[in-house]
Parts: C-alpha cells; structure tokens; sequence
C-alpha cells in the first residue's frame, strides 16, 4: 500500500498518477475531500492535525507520500502540527515517508543551491518551511522515521498548476493580458514542471537507496524570464507583451490585495538569480527524462 497525503492538490494528484502507472495499483489517497483518480484507489478522509486520524489513514501503508498543501494563512497554526503527527504516525507504524519540501528557507542570494546549503530563513513563511524540514531531518538522524526527502524549485505546469510564474505569466497570457514579471527578467530562474517533480518524488519514494538523503528534484537549466517569453513567442507564433514590476509597485498593492501581500515575502528571490542544482537527481537516475521549456511551453498552450 503507498498512501497519499493530500492527494488533491497538484502534486499528490500526479504522484498519484505515476503510482498507478508505474508502480502500484494499491495506492490510498488522503484529504478531508479525497476524490478518486482510478477506480481501484481507496479513499480516506482525514484531518491531519488530528494524531488519531492521521494515525488511521496511515495505517497498513509501505510508503507515505507527505504532499500536503495549506493556504498561506494556515501554515503557521497547522503545517508543523501536521507533520509532527505523520512522523508520528510513521514511527509507530514502520512506513516509509517520502517528504515534498520546497526552497523557501534557502537564502535569497545568488549562489547555487545544493542538497547541503544552509537554511537563511526570513519571514513566517520561509521559518515554518525551516522547523518543518528541521524537524524531519532530526527524526531521520534519530533513526525514528525512514524517510527521504525531495526538494522542489518554483512550479510551472499544465492545467491549474498554482504558481507565481503561471499566475502572472502564462495565465494572463492565455487570458489575452500582459504577462507581468516580478522585479528582475533578466534574472535566471529555476523552475520544475509540476508533473517532473511527481514522477522524480515517486521514484525517490520506490528507491530504497535513495532513503536517508535529501535529494533536488530534477530541473531544465536555469532561464529568465525574458527566455522564456521568447520561447513563448515561438509556440504561439506572435509576440508576447510582457511587463517587469518593480518591488515598490507590489508593495502599494499589497495594502489593497491580501494576494499581493502574501507574496512579498517570496518576492526578494526574484530580484538576481536564482539557481537550483540537481545534478544530484540526475546523475544518479540519468534515464529520468527533464521535460525541457520548449515542450512545457508547448504543454502549457497546447501547441
């Protein structure tokens, strides 16, 4: 059994996915509205911030894939609770957890970000994905829990992949709007097609070897933001209108915008580059196919 947290969101949806097609058939999902992907998939409906709950939905399972998302306004009353109670529920049970991290607690500077760099957290968002990450690694280290964890860049994606750079790019694209991009469009980005950064967690997840270790889900190389319109430009064969925004021009609205106001927290990280490694993924699975931009460009239009 290999067991879904969360599974209703964009990543628990496509782990869920490449679970069926490639590994098991015996797949729980998770969720206080869990909702079927195949027929043979058993729900169970759970809140996490509830040991006992957490407890049961966890029971019987090989491996638990920890995918749960919160908004913003819950992270800091529910997200470590809830991970405290899946080590928990991990540890008394004996399955195996595969962790969805992503790079908020990194420090904003330009130098490329490894598995082993340090954790520079500023602001609620980026301390909370700290003690979370912390928190695991502790329990690993204590031999409590067999765990890995993947470690995922910003999103971009198909269909309603939540993201900044779908928000305010392909979306208002889509929607015949100026793309709008944050601060910098000559900076270099890392960003992983939500789909690569399932398949890469479920692999990892069925990867024995792989335990123990904090791995970066794989990644095209880095681009900007500039790049990327181009690449747009080409698959959709017109020009593209785009718009950089100053970080005092996010700063106004987000006194009129709870959204806005969310994302200034993340928003430093666009201002230089931003480099993700994963040589580490890639060297070690080299068979694992990185959908490059100019096919997830073509995905996203459905060119």
């Amino acid at each position: 059994m290999q067991t879904v947290l969360g599974s209703n969101g964009q990543i628990g949806t496509e782990v869920a996915k490449e679970l069926y097609q490639n590994y098991t058939h015996d797949i729980r999902l998770v969720g206080r509205h869990p909702e079927k992907i195949h027929e043979t998939d058993e729900l169970v409906v759970a809140d996490l911030n509830q040991y006992e709950e957490t407890l049961h939905a966890i029971e019987g399972s090989d491996v638990v894939y920890f995918t749960v998302g919160l908004p913003y306004n819950l992270w800091e009353s529910q997200f470590t609770t809830i991970l405290k109670n899946v080590i928990k529920a991990c540890h008394e049970t004996g399955a195996k957890l595969a962790y969805f991290d992503n790079t908020y607690m990194y420090s904003k500077a330009s130098h490329a970000q490894l598995e082993d760099s340090s954790f520079d957290a500023v602001g609620p968002k980026s301390t909370i994905r700290a003690e979370m990450t912390t928190m695991l690694l502790e329990a690993m280290q204590a031999g409590i829990i067999e765990a890995v964890i993947g470690r995922a860049p910003e999103f971009y994606g198909p269909n309603h992949t939540q993201s900044i750079t779908n928000t305010m790019v392909f979306d208002r694209i889509k929607a015949g709007k100026r793309a709008i991009v944050p601060l910098n469009a000559q900076a270099l980005r890392t960003l992983i097609w939500t789909p690569d950064a399932s398949r890469a967690l479920a692999l990892l997840g069925n990867t024995d070897s792989a335990y123990g270790q904090t791995w970066h889900l794989p990644t095209d190389e880095p681009i900007s933001y500039d790049a990327l319109m181009q690449k747009t430009e080409s698959v959709l064969d017109h020009k593209v209108r785009y718009q950089t925004l100053p970080m005092a021009v996010f700063k106004v609205g987000s006194h009129f915008n709870k959204n806005a106001q969310e994302l200034l927290e993340l928003l430093p990280r666009y201002q230089d580059d931003n480099i993700f490694n994963s040589d580490k993924f890639k060297q070690q699975f080299p068979s694992f196919k990185v959908t490059s931009f100019d096919e997830g460009v073509r995905q996203i239009f459905d060119k």
